[in-house]
């Protein structure tokens, strides 16, 4: 087994669409980024490439490169999961915590839970994601960003990978 941890933050703007574990939300406000700044699925794919000491998703996805302007955070992680199972890992479980003042996310969690265990193809019941609010403190709560955090464990699918 291999744990890792991985952490993202966006700044929400204007004019740009709010997308969270590979949803689309109905938001005025969306995260500022390279890509589509999905903090959910950034700090998943972190987590992975964290627990297989890969780096990090700058390294595999730079956001000098023009290839990943506005990219879709679902293809990129697809990509990740791709590596895992290629070094011969599959998510043992996956949880993840959201750090947002608005929009309440508790609306959308289950079709997040979903998109993601499709993602990195594993059961919904390995992929846990709680939302929680900052009480007005601090950046997240004065409604200026969004973070994520997460926790991966991986375990070894016994297939002989590039290890």
């Amino acid at each position: 087994m291999r744990i890792g941890i991985g952490f993202d933050v966006h700044r929400l703007v204007t004019g740009r669409r709010l997308v969270l574990g590979g949803v689309e939300m109905a938001s005025e406000v969306g995260l500022e980024g390279h890509s589509d700044a999905d903090v959910i699925l950034h700090a998943a794919m972190d987590a992975v490439l964290g627990a297989l000491a890969l780096g990090d998703i700058g390294h595999f996805f730079p956001n000098t490169d023009p290839l990943f302007k506005d990219a879709d955070s679902v293809l990129l992680a697809e990509e990740v999961a791709r590596v895992m199972s290629q070094q011969g890992y599959r998510i043992g479980n996956m949880d993840v915590m959201v750090m947002a003042e608005k929009p309440k996310l508790a609306p959308y969690v289950s079709a997040m839970r979903a998109r993601m265990a499709g993602v990195f193809n594993c059961p919904v019941g390995d992929v846990g994601i709680k939302a929680t609010t900052m009480e007005g403190l601090g950046f997240v709560g004065r409604e200026e960003g969004i973070a994520a955090q997460a926790v991966v464990l991986l375990e070894e699918t016994g297939k002989a990978g590039l290890k």
